[in-house]
């Protein structure tokens, strides 16, 4: 079956709506956004520095016959994501489903991290989602209807040796979520987090395969988690997740319940 096959077959539940992706150019955010642009979304994907990379995920998406753009915007830095805002309300006037899954690692025990590491990592991965949401979430409210899906992780639900800095801003991803959520809801705007597992991606690939079959070990499906497995919860979400707010949806295998 061929993947414009595989978008009809489907139908188009997301058919007139606006969805940007930060970090879409690759891995988990790549698969996220093609996910949502086979169920019929115009998407935004949002990406830092891989310019080939995101304009592969845009022909992969134009195979669907709906709208894509890419925006390159680093939204750890609160202009570059005022300029992301400006070029997607000037391009599509509105924005229905925010997806906050940029992300990036600075591992390191806590003894050796520096003041740098960690204030990279809370910028790019915790104070962008406030950034977006706040410029936004204004536009959801005014239309009576949003979803925001925030994309946490399992080092956030039970830490990670050497990731402290990535553990706290996904465990206050968390924690947004859960406040923001009990605010937006009179709204008709969802707020949840994706929380996957370890997900067969690019970083994975690179380890030893002594490492990966020690992780795969601890995980009770016996297998490391897809990218497309993460973004048919983040579809889920959009579609049909209308009653549901404030929640985290595992994928992890089975690793962390």
């Amino acid at each position: 079956m061929t993947l414009t096959e595989d978008s009809q077959n489907h139908g188009k539940a997301l058919s007139g709506q606006v969805a940007l992706v930060t970090g879409g150019s690759r891995g988990i955010g790549a698969e996220i956004a093609k996910e949502l642009a086979r169920h019929g979304a115009t998407v935004v994907i949002n990406y830092v520095s891989n310019e080939e990379r995101a304009n592969e995920v845009v022909r992969d998406i134009q195979a669907f016959h709906t709208n894509v753009m890419a925006i390159k915007s680093d939204v750890s830095n609160p202009e570059d994501v005022r300029r992301l805002y400006d070029e997607v309300l000037n391009a599509y006037g509105k924005l229905d489903i925010l997806v906050n899954n940029a992300g990036i690692t600075r591992d390191s025990r806590f003894v050796k991290m520096t003041e740098q590491d960690w204030n990279d990592v809370i910028a790019t991965n915790l104070s962008s989602v406030f950034h977006l949401t706040k410029l936004f979430l204004p536009k959801m409210i005014e239309q009576n209807y949003g979803r925001i899906i925030n994309i946490a992780s399992i080092i956030g639900q039970a830490g990670g040796f050497g990731q402290a800095n990535y553990a706290a801003t996904k465990a206050g991803m968390v924690g947004f979520t859960k406040s923001l959520a009990l605010e937006t809801a009179r709204y008709n705007v969802t707020v949840n987090c994706v929380a996957p597992g370890y997900i067969f991606t690019d970083m994975v690939a690179v380890v030893s395969e002594k490492v990966q079959e020690k992780v795969i070990s601890k995980i009770p499906m016996g297998r490391f988690g897809k990218a497309d497995e993460v973004a048919k919860a983040v579809r889920f979400l959009a579609v049909d997740g209308d009653y549901i707010t404030g929640e985290t949806l595992s994928v992890n295998g089975g690793m962390y319940m």
